[in-house]
């Protein structure tokens, strides 16, 4: 019996010709399907679950970076539109203070009523963080604060780059210049 091959062998030896992997194609897929198999079902799960956590937590971020960008845009929004406001306000603020130096004298009713109004819008602008600008004669050049219009001779030292005078006042809204002092510095 020279031809003892057993049906086995020859199964095995076709089985090993037929599997060459073609060119250009290596045998790591063949072996990631079977350690693929092989895996534990619990830690293929344990990992989806971790990369789903992972996408969760991204995606909570993101969502919360956005609420936060979105809320400090609305509210830069709507102090810019109160800025808009005041800012066309505050040459009515102007005409009260004239109008205040003229009424100086005068003790009768309009004066007062009109008084009473002035203090009213005053107060309003408070209530909004709208403050005046207090600057004197004397006091130092700010060109953060100040707009200088002029410049005139003075003939005392002290007063050269100091204000000499005011010719309109400023104005902050939360702590932010929104119109500029225009003053007069002496030279």
């Amino acid at each position: 019996m020279e031809n003892s091959v057993h049906p086995e062998q020859e199964l095995e030896k076709h089985e090993d010709s037929t599997t060459e992997t073609p060119e250009g194609q290596s045998e790591e897929p063949v072996l990631a399907e079977k350690k693929g198999e092989t895996t534990d079902p619990l830690k293929k799960l344990q990992d989806d679950l971790a990369e789903a956590k992972d996408k969760y937590v991204r995606l909570y971020a993101e969502f919360d970076n956005y609420r936060r960008r979105s809320a400090k845009e609305k509210l830069e929004v709507i102090q810019q539109a109160n800025e808009q406001l005041v800012k066309a306000l505050l040459p009515v603020v102007d005409d009260f203070e004239r109008a205040e130096k003229s009424y100086k004298d005068r003790t009768d009713k309009e004066a007062e009523g009109f008084l009473l109004i002035q203090n009213k819008f005053k107060k309003i602008l408070e209530q909004f963080q709208v403050k005046p600008l207090e600057i004197s004669a004397g006091s130092n050049f700010n060109p953060d604060l100040h707009e200088a219009i002029t410049q005139v001779p003075v003939t005392d030292e002290k007063l050269k780059g100091k204000i000499v005078d005011v010719v309109e006042k400023g104005y902050l809204l939360n702590e932010k210049v929104i119109r500029f002092a225009k003053v007069v510095v002496g030279s």
